[in-house]
Parts: structure tokens; sequence; C-alpha cells
């Protein structure tokens, strides 16, 4: 392309400071170094992560710096490459991952875990391989939130950070498995190994536990019980699979917990915590069965820590952890997104409003007030 190897200008979302709207500004986007990939994003989903290292930092989440390009679930288009790229290719259509898959080390190599840690410690810190970004504003670095910044209309990943996927697939749809319904999927179908006839409790009713009910689903789960103290989402969830759904408000002071173990006669088999609140994840245990209930945690938090009491463990409980729902990035999500080609996987479903770069301060509006299920930012109209 007429681009390669030059800095590209171009528009972004910038977070200056934290606790503060995000400033739509012209960008530098400097050329992919070795074993980089520099994508012109098409499309992008506005995760709750997102929200909450802007208005949140240092509270739930580790504090990363500022000024920062948000944004880490996306699809776009192979723009150029970096020296010793061989994988990629301009004008392959990609999916950028905040997760890697190096194939090399010894978490890769294993199938009990999905966590490679290849340039971890640098995107976590908002940096590639050489300790910079390669996104700059009015002079001075922006860091790349997570190793991707996909509220940027050019970003620059790792090549171990990226998913080559179907030419064909809609880039506005597939971008959703860069986290959300690929994290909440996979909590049910790989992490938690939902089996057929169980009976399921999903906390959370935003995409992550959307997704969840819709991998009990899968998994063939006899009952799915959707918990959500907004009950506008339920109708929702039971589009997506729940047998039924409950708020907890409407039961007073009575701790969720107790209400699942009466109406389940014991305990649910799996509950899925998709929240990321600490009270829920110790709520979501405790409404599991004794001796072979399964609770997974996928709702995201960093800092806050989680009660349990001993005795639900010593009783035969197992509690999980999930991160990108188990799957190894790269490997795994061009097979979730022939899935979603062959209508194996609902996406469409997920998006509840489709916004321009510059309304992106809305779509946060939205997902904090519970309107939007997946606001999905076209990066293409500005």
């Amino acid at each position: 392309m007429a681009t390669t190897g030059q800095v590209i200008r171009c528009m972004a979302a910038v977070a200056w400071e934290p606790r503060k709207p995000l400033s739509i500004e012209e960008v530098d986007v400097a050329p992919p170094k070795a074993h980089e990939v520099r994508i012109k994003v098409v499309a992008s989903g506005v995760c709750h992560t997102d929200w909450e290292y802007l208005y949140e930092a240092g509270r739930g989440m580790s504090l990363r710096p500022f000024p920062v390009v948000l944004g880490h679930e996306a699809a776009g288009v192979v723009e150029s490459v970096g020296p010793d790229v061989t994988k990629f290719a301009p004008g392959d259509k990609v999916i950028p991952l905040f997760l890697p898959f190096c194939e090399e080390c010894d978490q890769c190599k294993c199938e009990k875990t999905n966590l490679c840690k290849k340039n971890w410690e640098n995107t976590q810190a908002g940096v590639l391989a050489d300790g910079t970004s390669r996104i700059s504003c009015r002079g001075q670095q922006v860091y790349q939130f997570l190793g991707v910044s996909s509220f940027c209309q050019y970003t620059v990943v790792p090549d171990t950070s990226l998913a080559k996927i179907n030419p064909k697939a809609p880039l506005e749809k597939v971008c959703l498995l860069g986290c959300g319904v690929s994290t909440g999927y996979g909590a049910a179908v790989k992490t938690g190994k939902v089996e057929e006839g169980s009976c399921c409790a999903v906390f959370g009713l935003g995409a992550v536990g959307l997704a969840a009910v819709m991998g009990c689903q899968a998994a063939k789960a006899r009952r799915i019980i959707a918990v959500d103290i907004n009950p506008d989402k339920f109708q929702k969830a039971r589009e997506f699979g729940a047998t039924e759904c409950i708020n907890p408000r409407d039961y007073g002071n009575k701790p969720i917990q107790e209400i699942l173990v009466e109406k389940t006669n014991g305990g649910v088999d799996y509950a899925l915590e998709c929240v990321g609140s600490p009270v829920t994840m110790s709520a979501a245990l405790e409404s599991t069965r004794d001796g072979c209930g399964t609770c997974v945690i996928a709702g995201w938090t960093e800092t806050e820590s989680m009660s349990v009491k001993v005795i639900k463990i010593l009783m035969g409980r197992t509690l999980k952890g999930t991160y990108f729902g188990g799957w190894k990035s790269a490997k795994d999500v061009p097979q979730l997104v022939e899935d979603y080609m062959q209508k194996k996987l609902k996406l469409d479903e997920f998006i509840s409003h489709n916004l321009p770069l510059a309304q992106i301060n809305n779509a946060f509006d939205l997902l904090r007030n519970g309107q939007s299920i997946r606001t999905v930012i076209s990066l293409d109209d500005f």
C-alpha cells in the first residue's frame, strides 16, 4: 500500500487523564517494527473494561499510564507488516488480541492453559516489545491499552497478538470475538465444561453474561437461570437460552445464593459470574451444590479480593477463573469466526447500537446506564 513505511495521520479517541471524557484527536501512527503489524481498524466493540479503566482507574483495576487510546475488541484489515512477519500480508482480515499466542512457550504448548506471556508485561503497560508505543499525539507518546488501542483508525500490534480470519467475515460483527463474547461463551463451554442436562446460573447479563447463557444452551444445559438487577435484560437473556430470570431485588434482603439453593433443591451445578464484583463472586460460589458444584469467575477485576468460606471448598466445590474464556487466542478465534459464519454462534444479537467514533462518549454513557449490550464503533465513519 502507498502508506507502507510511512507515518499515518488519523483520528483516535484519546484519554488524557482518568475520569474525564475521551477527546477526539488527530494522532500519528508509526510504521510497524520487527514482528509487528499495522492494522486499519474497521470496527470496535465498547467493552466495560474500557469504561472501567477510564472511570475506575486505580480502584478495581491497576493504574496504567495516561494518555492512552482505549479499545481492545476489534476487527480490521492489515495495512502493512514489519520485518520478519511471515503469517500476515496487507489486505488480510484480522482480529487483534490482548492475549498473545506465540506457539513456542511452555504455556502455549500446554493444553491446560491459554496464558501465553509473550510481551505480556509490556502490552499490559501499554507499550510494545521495545518499550514504546506506536501512537503519538501533540508530540507525545500515547499508550496502547492492553497493546491494542482499537479506538484509533490505525494501530500496531505484535504478530503474536493477531488472528487471521475468513476474508468473507463481516468485521462489524466478528469484532465482538476479540473479547466479550469469546470470554462468556468460553467460560461455559471451555473453562466450565458445562454438561448436558445440568442446571446453571449466570450472574450478570451484559455481553459476557449473555454469551455465557449462549454457551450453557450450546452445552445443552437443562436449566439456565439468568440473574441480574436490571429486568430490562431478561427478554434478551431468554432469546439467548435462559429458561428463567431472577432479579435479586424482588426478594428483599434475602441473599441470592439462598434463593438459588432453594429453587434448585440444593444448588446449581454450574455458576458463572460475569459481573466482576467480589460480592457476586462469593454468592455465585455459594449458589453451587455440595460435592460437585463448579463456579467460574469471568467478571473482571484486578485489585479486589473475594471472600471464600473454606467449608464451601472442603465440601467438594470447584472454583475456577477464566481469561478470554480459556481460548488460545490466535489459534482458536478463527474457528469461532467460522462457527459464527455457519450460524453456530450468535453475534448480531449482541449489538444494540452502532455509532461513529465521534460519539464514543455516548457509547460509554449507554454502557454506564445499562442501556446497551454492545455498541459497535465504526472507525470508517468519523
